[in-house]
């Protein structure tokens, strides 16, 4: 607990809780062209096989630089990474990778839904063991949100 949490008024978020707006714009805006590529997935057949493709790229993209971010929040922690902190990297950029390197589109897709479920789960436990930011444990869950139902649509897509 910080000195800063103990001043709180009651109702007052700890500022350590609340990320910072930039976290914030960086953390939703790449998960966006998802959202957008799932709805013309859905709005428009002509091309929806290219969209879908290119979305699943996108998000194999991003699970790997998440899993990047997560290797790099182990170099401001004295003592290192731990174990638990390194597999979780190495799971998230094999899902990754593994999505990207599919030669069909529902295997990553699935793949790249356990990657971001896996986010959401994760991030906020290493967030409440001090191996992240205390601000992932709100952050991740809901970030995700927009990755899982933009892939759950474009699934549906693929397989309808």
């Amino acid at each position: 607990m910080s000195l800063a949490s103990l001043r709180l008024a009651p109702g007052e978020e700890d500022p350590e809780h609340r990320p910072p707006l930039i976290s914030l714009v960086l953390a939703f805006l790449p998960m966006l062209p998802l959202l957008a590529g799932a709805a013309l997935a859905w709005v428009d057949d002509r091309d929806s096989a290219l969209g879908i493709r290119l979305c699943a790229v996108w998000a194999g993209a991003l699970i790997c630089f998440l899993a990047g971010v997560r290797r790099g929040l182990r170099f401001r922690q004295d003592g290192g990474p731990t174990l638990a902190q390194l597999a979780t990297t190495l799971w998230l950029f094999v899902l990754g990778v593994a999505s990207l390197l599919s030669p069909s589109v529902t295997p990553a897709l699935l793949l790249q839904l356990l990657a971001f479920l896996s986010l959401a789960v994760l991030d906020p436990i290493a967030a409440k063991r001090g191996e992240a930011p205390r601000y992932f444990a709100r952050l991740r869950p809901a970030q995700t949100l927009l990755p899982v139902g933009s892939l759950l649509l474009l699934l549906l897509k693929v397989v309808a």
